[in-house]
């Protein structure tokens, strides 16, 4: 690994977006009761940060051009996909100036589940929906009437959630969808992005596997699903694998971006693919992970897809990983109610951050009331505090308009249902998980990781933060021959992070919640 080579990632998020510049090299780390010794390390740097947020479309607005000539004729919750294009071409150009020599590849990632429709002409027929948008209420049920909700389970192994592309697409179908009609190719958003770079339509596996129309045990689309649902199978484009270089930049968008042919690579395009790429575990201790941020993921990671009747009743989902592995895991709500709940509070007037936040938690009555994080009445955006008081008063306990007692709720919940998710796993897989790994932005939160570590019993290790663009990186190096295996890639990331070490505290108090809860449920 002498020569330096550099990456360009570029990691979506459904808040904020950031591109990357990352090489792997060897540097000095400092070894228990050892000198310092050469190893190889990740170097990141943060080269472009940008807001990202949906859009209410209003079919009264004015019609606004765009390379795409985007349908806009119907309203809804979207994502307006030229200005997201926009700032990624922005950030690709500050990263290849900033990389002083030819970059050696390109990565994206997003979100999941969301898709963009291309027509005949390979333009975007209109801006792609986005998953929150509410018109796939009632969609599971409708799809269920078509096809048994056990049989649905079985080919795709996939968690229940009514965003998953399979109801988003069957919403556009029951209502006549005309930019369905004219669509040619649908297109997961990171491999939609990295069509608009290179001109190649793909499918990577590890973003294709969150649609709920992937049979998750060949790995391709399951005919059986898209049949019984009457969804067009035609404009299903090939699936790739994680790590394969799909095509080079464009002789147009070089010129653009002032740069040569770099390399277009399908790593794990679904970001949580990429962070759990980056989870710094020692394979040979029972571990789970956590990525944390507005979605909390939980799981663990199998060889092949666990399609039983234990995951089918705990709904748990089977979504590709890179390098062979299935991520066994679960979608909780996340942070996601702590964010919409700082955004009212900001728009009624009170902007506070995020550590003043959780100070004021820390500082709040514990154990003063219980929410379910996933249900469903707080999926959607709006006044979260107001949804969640109602919740508290519903079930009998007592609302409160104290900041700091809401978001200690929130937090104590979150680790109480992270509980019941780890036990899960356990009993599904027969295996006992010793450490949780928790990833990406929500480590920042440190009374949220010691509240986990408190209710779950387990020894807690935070980092990476940035572990969706650590492991966008270490695919690339993979693919470009650079490291060898997905066991070295999480050796170097042990390598290049200082890491955090949570242990479990007042256990018996925890213990005592959890079964509170368990007799009510």
């Amino acid at each position: 690994m002498a020569q330096v080579k550099r990456y360009i990632a570029v990691d979506l998020g459904a808040e904020s977006g950031r591109v990357m510049l990352g090489s792997v090299r060897h540097g000095l780390v400092a070894r228990e009761n050892t000198a310092k010794m050469a190893v190889p390390r990740l170097i990141l740097e943060e080269i472009h940060r940008f807001d990202n947020g949906p859009v209410e479309e209003n079919p009264a607005e004015n019609k606004k051009e765009s390379p795409f000539s985007p349908d806009r004729s119907s309203a809804g919750l979207r994502w307006d996909f030229n200005k997201l294009l926009g700032k990624v071409k922005t950030g690709i150009a500050k990263a290849v100036k900033a990389a002083r020599t030819q970059a050696w590849g390109i990565g994206i990632d997003s979100w999941g589940v969301d898709f963009g429709l291309i027509d005949g002409d390979g333009k975007l027929v209109e801006n792609p929906y986005h998953y929150r948008d509410s018109r796939t209420n009632g969609m599971m049920e409708k799809a269920f009437e078509l096809m048994e909700k056990r049989k649905i389970y079985e080919n795709t192994g996939l968690q229940f959630m009514q965003f998953n592309s399979v109801y988003q697409l069957l919403a556009m179908r029951l209502a006549g969808s005309a930019a369905l009609a004219k669509a040619k190719n649908l297109i997961f958003m990171a491999d939609l992005l990295s069509y608009y770079l290179c001109g190649k339509v793909f499918a990577e596996y590890t973003l294709a596997s969150t649609s709920q129309f992937m049979d998750m045990k060949t790995g391709q689309w399951s005919r059986e699903v898209l049949k019984k649902l009457s969804l067009p199978i035609n404009i299903m484009p090939k699936i790739v694998q994680p790590g394969t270089v799909v095509g080079q930049l464009s002789a147009k968008t070089g010129i653009e971006l002032g740069c040569g042919p770099i390399p277009v690579i399908a790593i794990g395009s679904h970001d949580t693919a990429s962070a759990v790429a980056a989870v710094p575990a020692d394979e040979n201790t029972g571990w789970a992970y956590l990525s944390s941020g507005t979605w909390s993921l939980m799981g663990v990671e199998t060889p092949k897809a666990i399609i039983t009747d234990k995951t089918f009743e705990y709904e748990f989902t089977n979504e590709g990983g890179v390098e062979n592995t299935i991520r066994l895991l679960k979608n909780i709500m996340g942070l996601w109610l702590i964010q919409e709940s700082k955004r009212q509070w900001q728009r009624e007037g009170t902007d506070l951050s995020y550590p003043e936040l959780t100070k004021m938690a820390e500082k709040a009555e514990p154990f003063a009331s219980h929410i379910e994080v996933d249900n469903s009445a707080f999926l959607a955006p709006g006044d979260m505090p107001k949804r969640i008081n109602e919740y508290l008063t519903n079930t009998g306990q007592k609302a409160t308009d104290d900041k700091g007692q809401l978001i200690r709720i929130m937090l104590e919940s979150l680790a109480l249902r992270y509980r019941q998710v780890l036990e899960a796993l356990e009993d599904v897989t027969g295996k006992s998980i010793e450490v949780l790994h928790i990833v990406g932005g929500g480590i920042q939160n440190e009374l949220l990781c010691q509240f986990t570590a408190n209710a779950t019993g387990k020894k807690v290790i935070t980092g990476p933060i940035e572990a969706t663009a650590s492991g966008n990186i270490l695919m690339q190096a993979k693919a470009t021959g650079q490291i060898k295996s997905l066991t070295e890639a999480r050796k170097i990331v042990r390598n290049s992070f200082e890491l955090k070490e949570y242990q479990p505290q007042d256990t018996a108090l925890w213990q005592e919640q959890y079964k509170k809860i368990k007799s009510q449920n």
